[in-house]
């Protein structure tokens, strides 16, 4: 029995959820942004809101945890951490590009042999993007990629490969091979975390509240620190 509180603001969408024994039972999205600032705390305020209205205690708090953009990261797990002060629960880190699979798997009809390539959008062509099979193992670790005719031609030779998120579109043009399929109107939002938290949860997979911080500000900030602003 749990009940988490889902945080995702690592793209232009502001979003919240909450989730009970693996189901989404709230959810708050503004794809109108960057409105994190003046949103977040609004949405978590209902969430928390709708959870003690409910008789139902908070038992952990995801968020995605990049990459994605500097600044809607760090407000996004700022919040996360402060509520897991208050609140004396755990936290989950969840990679951005593997919620941005969740709905893809569980609404689109795919090949046995299909590979996901979440893109999330870098300027210019470039992107950070991860390559993972059917049952989200990472066939490619996350990369700052730069696209071209030959990015990801190893994938494709064997495989079908779809692209989605706010970086596959501008690549269109640059990945014509036949295996290149596009979905279009795929974001991370906080609703399609539940199942990768309750996974988490399920392997005691808890982040140190104090020390962590998000994905992108460990691993690329040093070499990117200006395209994501």
């Amino acid at each position: 029995m749990s009940c988490i509180l889902h945080i995702e603001t690592s793209t232009e969408v502001c979003s919240v959820a909450v989730s009970q024994d693996g189901a989404s039972i709230f959810s708050k999205e503004d794809f109108k942004g960057p409105s994190h600032a003046t949103e977040l705390g609004v949405f978590v305020d209902e969430a928390l809101s709708f959870a003690d209205s409910h008789a139902i205690p908070v038992d952990a708090v995801a968020v995605s945890c990049g990459p994605g953009s500097y600044t809607g990261l760090r407000i996004g797990v700022s919040m996360a951490k402060g509520i897991c002060y208050a609140l004396g629960v755990p936290l989950i880190g969840i990679p951005t590009l593997e919620v941005m699979c969740v709905p893809v798997l569980l609404f689109r009809d795919l090949p046995e042999d299909a590979l996901l390539c979440p893109m999330i959008d870098a300027r210019r062509m470039e992107v950070y993007a991860t390559v993972y099979d059917r049952a989200l193992r990472v066939k490619r670790e996350t990369g700052a990629d730069v696209v071209d005719e030959n990015s990801y031609s190893e994938f494709l030779a064997e495989h079908p490969v779809y692209f989605f998120g706010n970086g596959a579109a501008k690549c269109k043009d640059k990945l014509t091979h036949p295996n290149a399929r596009f979905l279009d109107d795929i974001h991370p939002l906080a609703k399609w975390m539940f199942p990768l938290a309750e996974k988490a949860v399920a392997r005691n997979d808890f982040k140190d509240v104090a020390y962590f911080e998000p994905f992108y500000l460990k691993e690329f900030v040093a070499s990117k620190p200006k395209n994501l602003l």
